[in-house]
């Protein structure tokens, strides 16, 4: 076995012995104490074993992704790759959330008693719902906000506010909101990495983006759609940075904007624009012009919400001392602080862990790296910034337990990991294309189907 390919299998043992750990420590922990306050640790789910209308869809699509992907993502030209890479993020998690049917799986997930759309009647007035959003988050206020409202900016309840307004009304029209949109994040991420890192690497990323364990949660969750936005301010920045383009970067700004007042933890997304700012230096350096449609951009949502009467650093501080009046002041720091990083293992999978493996070994190696490897080193710099802006996260404690779903705009920017794995290695195995890396897409989707059918996943 090629010394590199038995390295990736260490990784990926290494996060399968992280999960593991997560399991067995949390079921004692919840057996006991029962401290934790999910099910099925380190999941906020419970063991329903089951099929559904969307399964042999789902089936399908993974069968399909894993046995045509590769050769596709390499051959196709790039403007027909892209809306299909859209397309069949769209049919995965789709077919995923409708294992659990129609209602339970898309329907009514937005409408739960902590979700968004259970708000929408408070927003008739919608200037004196922001003035008066602050005086509503702490849980011993009248009529607080349910959790969800409570928990993020008033951005993101006003998305399912103006999808009312305009008659796309209810919990089915909210969940393919969030799966439509949401599926383009991969789009963005695609778009990114060939802006900053080449198309090649690009190429290699696409199928691991389209089928990935996340997709269990993009569908039907608001934060698929808020990764979608962040995605796509980097993606701008990334063109903008690139192109030289005004016109790119005042649209990044404006949506690092919208980010912000989707959901606060989002700020944190700045690191991985930062790495985009450092990659991207040289067109900076250009064309120093734009910074200033990128900062005026920036400030227009911050600007709009400020003079409607919405604070955003009072409502922080107040979500804060609701975070710690819930479960989340009772939830163990010291558990969740290591097992939120398996949650990110069953999101993004093994071949993720073993792609890391390789970011790192790119980023010990790039001083002495030759020309034609420059592209890895780059691609290596914008997964490690992801990777930093999720353990800042982590050690944070604003995200103990849910990171499955809260996460996933961090997590979809580790998937171009992946790409790492498609390269021919010097030892002479097979190339792109070949049985490995399709040995790592089966994985990933085996990954995603068993748990979509074993677990009731919820949020």
């Amino acid at each position: 076995m090629p010394r590199g390919l038995s390295r990736d299998l260490y990784a990926a043992g290494a996060a399968v012995l992280l999960v593991t750990a997560a399991v067995l420590v949390g079921r004692h922990i919840q057996g006991t104490s029962r401290t934790l306050f999910v099910d099925w640790p380190p999941l906020l789910a419970s063991w329903e074993p089951h099929l559904g209308p969307g399964t042999p869809a789902a089936v399908l699509v993974a069968i399909a992704t894993v046995a045509y992907g590769p050769s596709l993502a390499a051959r196709l030209p790039w403007r027909a790759l892209v809306p299909l890479t859209w397309g069949t993020a769209m049919a995965w998690t789709s077919s995923l959330a409708l294992i659990d049917g129609w209602h339970r799986g898309i329907a009514v997930r937005l409408t739960t008693p902590h979700e968004y759309l259970r708000a929408i009647d408070r927003f008739q007035d919608v200037p004196a719902a922001l003035r008066g959003f602050t005086r509503h988050i702490l849980l011993g206020s009248p009529d607080n906000w349910p959790a969800h409202v409570a928990g993020h900016p008033p951005a993101a309840t006003l998305t399912f506010v103006l999808l009312d307004r305009i008659g796309l009304r209810g919990g089915g029209w909210a969940g393919m909101w969030c799966i439509v949109v949401g599926a383009t994040a991969c789009v963005a991420v695609l778009v990114t990495v060939r802006a900053l890192a080449g198309e090649t690497l690009a190429r290699g990323a696409a199928p691991f983006l389209v089928l990935a364990p996340a997709a269990v949660w993009m569908g039907a969750s608001a934060d698929a759609y808020f990764a979608a936005v962040a995605a796509w301010a980097v993606a701008l920045l990334a063109l903008a940075v690139t192109r030289r383009s005004l016109w790119w970067a005042g649209a990044s700004g404006l949506l690092f904007g919208l980010t912000c007042y989707l959901s606060y933890g989002l700020t944190l997304v700045a690191l991985i624009a930062a790495a985009v700012l450092v990659l991207g230096r040289h067109g900076i350096r250009g064309r120093p012009a734009l910074l200033v449609p990128l900062l005026a951009g920036l400030a227009v949502v911050p600007t709009a919400f400020t003079l409607a009467g919405f604070s955003w650093w009072e409502a922080y501080h107040l979500l804060v001392t609701r975070y710690y009046q819930g479960v989340g002041g009772i939830r163990p720091y010291g558990y969740w602080v290591w097992a939120n990083l398996a949650c990110t293992v069953l999101i993004t999978g093994l071949a993720t862990a073993a792609g890391l493996r390789r970011t790192g070994a790119v980023l010990v190696r790039r001083r002495g790296d030759p020309p034609d490897r420059t592209a890895e080193a780059r691609l290596a710099l914008l997964v490690a910034a992801a990777l930093l802006a999720l353990l800042v996260a982590d050690l944070s404690g604003m995200s103990k337990a849910e990171t499955e779903r809260i996460w996933l705009p961090f997590a979809l920017w580790l998937l171009p990991a992946c790409a790492f794995l498609t390269l021919p290695r010097a030892s002479g195995s097979a190339p792109a294309g070949g049985t490995p890396i399709r040995a790592w897409l089966t994985a990933q989707a085996l990954l995603a189907l068993l748990l979509n059918h074993l677990l009731l996943t919820g949020w």
